[in-house]
Formats: C-alpha cells, structure tokens, sequence
C-alpha cells in the first residue's frame, strides 16, 4: 500500500500517542485502518489506554442517519460498551460535546474521513471538539487521512462573515485541498483556541496524490457520498440543496446527476455542454427519486461525466448548473426557503455559496464569468494561510 492512514500509523506505533490516557473516539463508519477494523474496537482492545466514551458526527457513529437528520445518544455502544453521545441533534447548541460528557476523560480522538468540500460538516464537528477540548484541557489528536481531492487544486470563494454555519465556520474555500489534519491545524491557529493539538500525519502521502495513487480503499462517508467520484462534484453539486432541484438524492449517482419534473433534458444537457466547461459532459438523463425531493416523481435533469479529473472545475461547473436549471425552470424553479443548517433568515444557497451576491446575480442574468469574478482573488489572500498549515510536500 502506497499510503498509511493516521490510523494505520497509529496501529504500528501501538498507541504511544495515547498511552495510558482514557480516551473519547469521534468516529463514523470510515474509522477503519488498512484491515476494516475499527478505531472503537482497536481502542477498546487495546492495553495501552483506556476507551471512555464514543462521540457520533452527523449521520452518526454507525453512519445510518441522513443528512440534517438529528442523531439522538445511545446509552451504550453494543459492540464496546462505552457511552455514544451526539454531536448532531437538533439544536446548533447540540453540535459541540458537553463539558460532563468529558469528565475522567484526558484526551479526544478524532478519526474521520473527509471529502474535501467545505461544506461536509465533520471538520465543523472536529474543530467545536477541539474548542472544548481546550475548555477542558485535553489533549486533541486527530489521525490523519488524505483529501479524495487531492492535495494541489484549490477552488471558490471565502465565506463571508454574515455567511457562516455549519456548512461554512470558517474562511475557506469550496474546494480548499487540505486533509483534516491541516485544517485542525489551521482551526486552532486563526482562532487561538490554545488547544493541545497533535496530527498524526499520513505517511507516503505527497499533495500530487489523487485517491488512486493512495492504494487505499474509500468507505462511503456518508449515506450520499457512496465514491470519491461522487466527491469529486460535491464541491459544486451541494450548492442545488439550496434549491428546489433534486440533486439526485433517493437515486444511485447522487450529486453526480440533477433534475427536476419541470426540466427538459436535452435542453438543460446542450445548454451546458454550449458553456464548454473544462473537463466535463453533460448527458441528458431522467430518474424518479426514491426520497428527498420529488420522492416518486420522474424527474428530467442531466448526469456529469468528467472527462478530465485535472482540468475539472467542480464550483464553476456547480454554478453554472444551478443558472441553468435557473434560467431554464423560469417559475417553476425556487430557492430553498426552509430552515438550514440551523439558521433561519439566510437563504441555503447564500449560506453554501458564503454570500449572497451568486444568488443576486443568478437573478440578474449575470454571466457565468461575472458570477465567479473576485473568486481568485480571495484564494491569492487565502493561498499564504493555507501554506502555514500544510503537513505534505
């Protein structure tokens, strides 16, 4: 295998990191080392420390929730029997650990796979981890995994301060090209949280890698992110949740095919392949989602085929998506008006998108180029920032 996780590092080393510390595990399904064993059941077993508790993200520890659907605590984990606690209820409050949910504990372990997109919220769920964790003095350890992204391109805007949630708590761009590991490290930097951060890094891993190079097999994150091709849109598929297009949710491809009942497939497929967007065609296609939105109805949309991982422009390609089915779905079409994420009086789209002026302009008629104007100059002040806390050459 070319790459050893976090986890796997770990494992070799026999948990010195952790020594003789009772330990708190943030863990979902992806929490496994090179032989599917997982972290929960690794710590449990091991004479090294002692496992205290498990602490489940959205979709929870086994990773059988939806999305936005609140995770309620189980009183024992019945393959450790450790408490689980959640941090995704149904409350912003519910998304950060308790203080009592810490006590006899020295030390939080988070050992999480991400996808890349700023808005997964599991980074979210590690960095208020984090700040508690500082609150209480504990030691923070987050065993590193790589971006199914890769580690080079970076793409999008920042969000702006009005913007922020969970979908977006801090300045980062759609796409930013950072493992979990540097973004715990740029976290605790730009808010001074003081915690006692340690990264157990990968090793093998250079920033050229893509997921194939890694030699590592990719667990579903969560229920609708079934393949790092499906990672690999995300960073501009996840904006239509802020509308009311099916972004192929309650099908086999989700985010990697949209629609609608009030779309005409070939005409949203030749007004996309007419934008020439670099690295991807567009079929038409139609598909009658099982849940979500739409559940039973046939939807007519369009499937992305990126031809070319490399040249892909994943938000420029979400974008010129959403303006399509915008311009294209007249009436019928519709922001998302329903609460998000916790927040209320934003729209979704403003709060994925980190602003409202792509809304605005959408509505506007702006051109595609007029929509991401600005964007590579908020990644020129961002690119520095992001230098300070890269692990991988």
């Amino acid at each position: 295998m070319a790459v050893k996780t976090g986890l796997d590092v770990c494992v070799a080393q026999g948990f010195s990191t952790l020594k003789g510390l009772k330990v708190g595990a943030i863990v979902n399904p992806t929490s496994v080392d090179a032989s599917f064993r997982h972290l929960a059941d690794l710590l449990k077993g091991s004479q090294a420390l002692t496992l205290g508790a498990l602490f489940g993200p959205e979709h929870g520890v086994r990773g059988e929730a939806q999305y936005m659907e609140a995770v309620g605590d189980v009183a024992r984990d019945r393959h450790t029997g450790v408490p689980v606690y959640s941090l995704y209820g149904s409350t912003y409050e519910s998304l950060s650990p308790k203080q009592e949910w810490l006590n006899g504990l020295d030390a939080l372990v988070f050992d999480i796979q991400d996808v890349g997109s700023r808005y997964y919220t599991y980074v979210y769920t590690m960095a208020l981890a984090m700040k508690a964790a500082g609150k209480k003095g504990l030691k923070f350890v987050v065993l590193d995994r790589p971006n199914p992204l890769g580690g080079e391109c970076v793409e999008g805007n920042i969000v702006r301060e009005k913007y922020r949630s969970f979908v977006g708590l801090f300045s980062i761009p759609n796409r930013h090209g950072m493992t979990v590991g540097e973004l715990a490290k740029l976290f605790n930097t730009q808010d001074g949280w003081k915690c006692d951060l340690t990264v157990v890094p990968c090793e093998g891993l250079t920033r050229a890698m893509n997921w194939r190079d890694t030699g590592l097999h990719f667990v579903p994150t969560s229920p609708n992110m079934p393949t790092t091709e499906t990672a690999l849109v995300y960073p501009g598929m996840c904006m239509g949740e802020g509308t009311n297009v099916s972004e192929g949710r309650g099908t086999c491809r989700p985010f990697e095919q949209f629609g609608a009942p009030w779309l005409d497939a070939t005409a949203v497929a030749e007004r996309l392949n007419s934008d020439a967007l670099p690295g991807v065609r567009f079929r038409p296609v139609a598909f009658t989602p099982t849940f979500d939105k739409f559940k039973g109805q046939s939807c007519e949309g369009a499937f992305l085929h990126v031809t070319d991982a490399r040249a892909f422009k994943p938000v420029l390609t979400g974008i010129a998506v959403i303006k399509a089915c915008h311009d294209l779905g007249g009436k019928s079409f519709e922001w998302r008006r329903d609460a998000y994420e916790f927040v209320k009086d934003i729209p979704a789209f403003d709060l994925l998108a980190g602003t409202d002026e792509v809304r605005l302009g959408i509505e506007q008629g702006a051109t595609l180029e007029k929509l991401v104007q600005g964007f590579d100059g908020q990644l020129k002040e961002f690119q520095p920032v992001r230098a300070s806390a890269l692990l991988y050459g």
